[in-house]
């Protein structure tokens, strides 16, 4: 047994274990499918949070930074200068604001885009889309209508249902 005290040993390695070379740094976890974000778009951050697989969120999701969903939520995503993916594995029951919106994976719910929405060929959306451009490929599954703004429109509102828009109170004098 090796000993800090034993500094004659201490550089030698035993005869009968094989010289070993040290364990590389673990590298971090990166989705194949995520899109880089590029400095180069106004708005758009170095940073991109990841939810994975086996992740669940219910509730709200604000933030200042882009998002990679590859896990499921149920709520309300807000990330209103940033961009949302979900991907191939992802499973969103949301609301979903944001600058730029791409659907690799299910997502229902109204979608509210201050730029645009891309669904990609293995996407599903069942929802609502507003934005000033949107991309459907081919093979993608869509169910919803869709606004399309005209760019001097930047405004992100808060996608809602139908049911729920505001209905008015009757005044009592």
């Amino acid at each position: 047994m090796w000993k800090p005290s034993q500094s004659s040993s201490s550089s030698q390695t035993p005869a009968n274990e094989p010289i070993r070379p040290s364990a590389p740094a673990t590298p971090s976890y990166e989705p194949t499918s995520r899109p880089a974000a590029s400095s180069s778009q106004p708005g758009a951050s170095a940073e991109q949070a990841t939810i994975g697989k086996s992740l669940v969120v219910k509730g709200e999701v604000t933030g200042s930074e882009s998002l990679y969903i590859d896990g499921k939520i149920e709520g309300a995503i807000n990330l209103p200068g940033n961009r949302v993916t979900v991907g191939r594995n992802g499973q969103v029951s949301a609301n979903i604001t944001a600058r730029e919106i791409v659907v690799l994976g299910k997502v229902r719910g109204n979608m509210n885009a201050s730029d645009r929405v891309d669904i990609r060929s293995e996407g599903s959306l069942t929802g609502d889309v507003s934005a000033q451009r949107i991309s459907i490929e081919d093979g993608a599954f869509f169910k919803g209508g869709i606004d399309i703004r005209k760019p001097g429109s930047s405004e992100v509102k808060p996608a809602t249902t139908s049911s729920e828009a505001p209905k008015p109170v009757p005044v009592q004098a």
